[in-house]
């Protein structure tokens, strides 16, 4: 498999203390992503959904880092985040797509999010007696009901 010189890797470097991956392709282009855009953006079918129209909007995810990185073969590469997602295969045409429509994606996810009422913040299960004590009130059991 041949791939487009724009869509090979010179370089792939993640900057644990700035926690941003670094990706500069053969024909110099470089892009630094932070690890909660590539994770909102994962191509894995439990983000994407298996057909259009069905993605789901990632919340919470704000802070998340990246644990694991892992090459799949000469065209692409699996990362691993805190959260314990680690499905996605990124593929070098992927990754580049991502740094060129940075801008575009964003301000999308970030329309999403507030129209749905959601946040990047991650949700705080600290207090378990509050939650406890949520999940009795309703019922349920389960949590998340929102009462």
């Amino acid at each position: 498999m041949n791939l487009d010189p724009r869509h090979v890797p010179e370089s792939v470097v993640y900057h644990q203390r700035r926690n941003q991956l670094e990706i500069t392709f053969a024909d110099g282009a470089t892009f630094t992503f932070d690890p909660e855009y590539l994770r909102v953006f994962s191509p894995s079918a439990e983000v994407q959904g298996h057909g259009p129209g069905q993605s789901v909007l990632q919340t919470g995810k704000k802070g998340v880092r990246i644990d694991r990185l892992t090459p799949s073969g000469h065209y692409a590469l699996q990362i691993a985040f805190s959260d314990g997602h680690d499905s996605g295969i990124y593929t070098w045409t992927y990754l580049r797509e991502l740094g060129e429509t940075y801008a575009a994606r964003w301000a999308d996810y970030l329309a999403q999010l507030q129209a749905a009422g959601a946040s990047r913040e991650p949700t705080s299960h600290t207090n378990t007696e509050a939650s406890r004590l949520s999940d009795a009130a309703c019922g349920c059991g389960q949590g998340g009901c929102a009462r």
